[in-house]
């Protein structure tokens, strides 16, 4: 009898580690699983689409081409100066932008913008390249957008040379809704 006293003890100390274990972890893991914000910040992608079209904060995107250059040129084939160290390849991107009901317009533009990204977790911003034919924001005075009508943008990044076979996507984000979605070529 006292062998079977001492297996249900055991038992209950066993079942009672694992609680306290269960407990403990599921203590730890709370706020990071519940806090989408802070999931968001630290870069999760929630979908992968490819070329798109994807709809983010109002905002329909599309991919339209992803090309590597030495230089870009203007109308006149003059250099567009960009800041592009030596050894850097320019990467030019073009998407098709359409607002949808609910973003607001401001003079006919908006806030627009994606993040080039490789497979090794770098990520570059887009360079504003004055004298390019097509617009590099989405609140160009003399493109501007209306409701529900796709319009072209360009996003110019610079980025050195030995990342190019690496690039896997563009990255759109709604930072209101903690959400974000790579676009890839």
């Amino acid at each position: 009898m006292r062998t079977a006293t001492r297996a249900t003890r055991l038992a209950v100390q066993i079942a009672l580690l694992v609680a306290v274990l269960a407990t403990g972890v599921f203590v730890m893991l709370r706020p990071y699983l519940g806090d989408q914000e802070q999931v968001f910040r630290q870069g999760r992608i929630d979908q992968v689409v490819s070329k798109g079209p994807v709809t983010l904060a109002n905002v329909e995107w599309k991919l339209d081409s992803l090309k590597a250059y030495t230089k870009l040129v203007d109308d006149e084939g003059e250099e567009i100066s960009l800041d592009a160290p030596a050894g850097s390849v320019i990467m030019l991107a073009t998407f098709t932008v359409t607002p949808k009901e609910g973003l607001y317009l401001k003079d006919g533009g908006f806030s627009c913008g994606a993040t080039l990204q490789d497979d090794r977790g770098n990520t570059w911003e887009g360079q504003s390249a004055f004298g390019l034919k097509i617009p590099t924001a989405c609140s160009d005075d003399d493109h501007p957008f209306t409701m529900d009508k796709p319009g072209t943008v360009a996003q110019v990044y610079v980025v050195p040379s030995s990342a190019v076979p690496h690039l896997t996507g563009l990255v759109v984000e709604d930072s209101e809704a903690y959400r974000r979605v790579m676009i890839t070529p």
